[in-house]
């Protein structure tokens, strides 16, 4: 099905309904998606604007809150995590051709499987559990009002962040409290807690990527760094190596 088609079935489908898209579940008078069985697959749907990050240190900072978030859900049996994705949530959106798409999600209690586009209907109305947003001069007004309003009032996310890379003073973070969102403050270490997810956000220096400064990273509430994959796999490889060296072997000698 192509875009324009799609778009005529939404044109369709609001015009036998109304222009109102319906409530999400925990909206007062909501149903849970699916809306209709007639809304347009992510098969159908546009997956992306063509607009790339605004700069590389954007790309890589949602790279590793992406990549390290990866590793954590590798240990659940559900869950998942993406970025720079489009959200559907309703009818309306999508014939009004209002795309909104998160720098960086997660979505507990999920299959794990490939998505082109997080489509709620197609979700059994789950929407995500984590949104954080990466600010830039561009951007910055959006994702702190237009974006906000959005996540707190029709995706009714129950964890909002947001974050600069450029200047990391700028860091919020937000908990749906009565529907309504309430700011978090940083705890005695500075950091931010999720309580959906039981992590951290906190401040990092170090090099990822071969980009030295200030990144964003999540870490247990016990302290402990979520490592991304390279990290992981390059601490089993120091720790094979000890264990050879405590045997005798060296484990440059071994091909």
């Amino acid at each position: 099905m192509s875009t324009a088609v799609a778009l005529e079935k939404i044109q369709n489908e609001v015009a036998l309904s109304s222009t109102e898209c319906k409530p999400l579940s925990g909206e007062a008078g909501g149903e849970p998606f699916p809306v209709t069985a007639s809304l347009p697959t992510q098969d159908d749907l546009p997956c992306c604007d063509g607009v790339p990050m605004e700069t590389q240190r954007h790309k890589l900072q949602m790279d590793l809150l992406i990549d390290t978030l990866d590793t954590w859900l590798a240990q659940r049996p559900d869950g998942y995590v993406s970025g720079n994705m489009f959200v559907y949530f309703s009818a309306a959106q999508m014939y009004n051709q209002d795309f909104k798409g998160s720098d960086v999600f997660v979505v507990l209690g999920v299959p794990k499987r490939e998505r082109k586009s997080w489509v709620v209907w197609e979700e059994g109305g789950k929407t995500p559990d984590v949104v954080i947003e990466l600010l830039s001069d561009s951007t910055r007004k959006i994702d702190k009002r237009e974006k906000k309003q959005i996540y707190q009032d029709r995706l009714r996310v129950p964890e909002y962040f947001w974050y600069d890379p450029f200047d990391p003073e700028d860091w919020a973070g937000f908990a749906l409290r009565d529907g309504v969102y309430e700011e978090l403050k940083r705890d005695a270490q500075d950091r931010l807690i999720s309580r959906r997810l039981g992590l951290a956000m906190v401040p990092w220096q170090g090099v990822y990527k071969g980009v030295e400064t200030l990144w964003l990273r999540w870490e247990t509430l016990n302290g402990e760094l979520v490592l991304t994959g390279q990290e992981a796999a390059e601490q089993r490889a120091a720790r094979l190596a000890k264990k050879l060296r405590a045997l005798g072997v060296d484990p440059n000698d071994i091909e």
